[in-house]
């Protein structure tokens, strides 16, 4: 009977240790959880990032058992891979549900615009992944609707027309750019595939006590829910309308929000414990915002930046995070470093990063802006920040990424207003 009881403990101790689902958007005790950030098009590292954190093996299949992995969105554009990647984590989300473990990716700006057709910085190879042997066909019926319905809308327009109109089309419009749409604009077909998987993913969510968001969350939506988060950029997207595009292009909302992680105006420290004393939370864990190779915390390590330039269109500097009971850690090719739980800790943890990634020369500024007597904060984010104006030269880019295209966007909630400390958005 006492043998009894005792296995009847040990197995509610089990049971009460596994991974818990509370609700769509928060799971709970998870050992093992691994984030990493923006991705941009770049599948071979994407898949070695993978790889250096033991979760899958070498032909790509799951073998990270119950841990929970996190992508913090923009898998989209400045690299050819995109399709790929995406079809990848599908699967991958597929195998580790199999195992116990969860594939979590979330929505980035980078996914919300190429559904509603911001395609600055789509690769020519991102359309090239589209192309068939109708792609050229498709395009010149496409051309043909698109001058008619001019023609018959505004026939001054029409007949304003520069007789290069065709040629500067097609180069805006290659092969493939058609089925792009088709398969990312819900506008063009409502079965559109890779629209109804952004639809489908999470803008935040909490896994123990750790918030994950793209870009950020600003002191203007502190107090709503992270399913809310998640539901106004759905309802948005699915009735996109660019004189009112809301959420989506808001610059204080969580696809955009750079003040997380040292852009101004920056986050107030009283913000950040506010937010996540709502949710009852530790730490928060962004992209969006490139840190030149290093996983970087910040406000006493409240907030984590993941965003390390794994695509090559950034540097190619592979990182993730990876949370486990003993601790926080950064992970690299060549080895974990534990992460500092405040400021006083960030020069040794950069030494030993830099020992681990010599190569990388972005990380000696960073620690001479780190050790400099009359070190400012904004000494250090300067020298944190990745120069995006040099990104993807051999890939199409189309300049520094510098925010929402202003000209389709309208004046978002909160624009030119001082931020709340803690406030929420309707």
């Amino acid at each position: 009977m006492k043998h009894l009881i005792l296995l009847l403990l040990m197995i509610s101790q089990l049971a009460s240790a596994a991974p818990r689902e509370i609700d769509d958007h928060h799971w709970t005790d998870v050992e093992r959880i691994v984030a990493i950030g923006d991705i941009h098009g770049d599948y071979a590292q994407y898949l070695a990032t993978l790889r250096a954190a033991g979760l899958v093996n070498e032909k790509g299949k799951w073998t990270g058992g119950e841990t929970h992995l996190v992508q913090t969105g923009d898998i989209p554009d400045r690299g050819p891979d995109t399709v790929k990647i995406i079809e990848h984590l599908r699967d991958l989300a597929a195998e580790a549900s199999r195992s116990g473990g969860r594939v979590h990716a979330l929505i980035g700006n980078h996914e919300v615009m190429n559904v509603y057709g911001d395609l600055r910085y789509v690769s020519a190879g991102e359309f090239e992944a589209f192309v068939t042997r109708n792609s050229h066909k498709m395009r010149d019926r496409y051309f043909e609707l698109a001058t008619q319905d001019l023609q018959q809308r505004d026939p001054e327009a029409y007949a304003a027309l520069p007789a290069s109109y065709r040629d500067e089309w097609y180069l805006s419009h290659p092969p493939g750019w058609v089925e792009h749409r088709q398969a990312w604009d819900p506008a063009w077909n409502p079965q559109a595939e890779f629209a109804l998987w952004v639809l489908g993913n999470k803008v935040a969510i909490q896994i123990n006590d750790l918030i994950f968001v793209h870009a950020g969350i600003s002191g203007h939506y502190c107090q709503n829910s992270l399913q809310s988060l998640t539901e106004k950029v759905v309802k948005s997207l699915r009735s996109y309308n660019p004189e009112s595009p809301g959420i989506l292009l808001d610059e204080f909302g969580p696809l955009w929000y750079r003040g997380l992680s040292g852009e101004a105006p920056e986050a107030a420290a009283e913000s950040v414990r506010a937010i996540l004393e709502h949710h009852s939370a530790r730490h928060i864990v962004v992209g969006h915002t490139p840190t030149s190779g290093i996983v970087w915390p910040r406000y006493q390590g409240q907030v984590i930046q993941i965003d390390t330039g794994i695509s090559t269109a950034y540097g190619g500097h592979l990182a993730y995070l990876e949370v486990t009971p003993e601790g926080l850690f950064a992970g690299y090719p060549k080895g974990k470093v534990v992460l500092p739980e405040d400021e006083a800790g960030r020069v040794a943890y950069l030494e030993e990063v830099i020992a681990l990634e010599p190569v990388n020369s972005n990380l000696p500024a960073l620690r001479a802006g780190l050790t400099a007597p009359d070190t400012t904060a904004g000494d250090v984010d300067a020298a944190l920040q990745f120069d995006a104006g040099t990104a993807g030269s051999d890939q199409g880019e189309k300049g520094a990424e510098t925010g929402p295209d202003a000209s389709i966007t309208a004046e978002a909630p909160g624009a030119g207003a001082s931020i709340p400390i803690c406030g929420i958005s309707g």
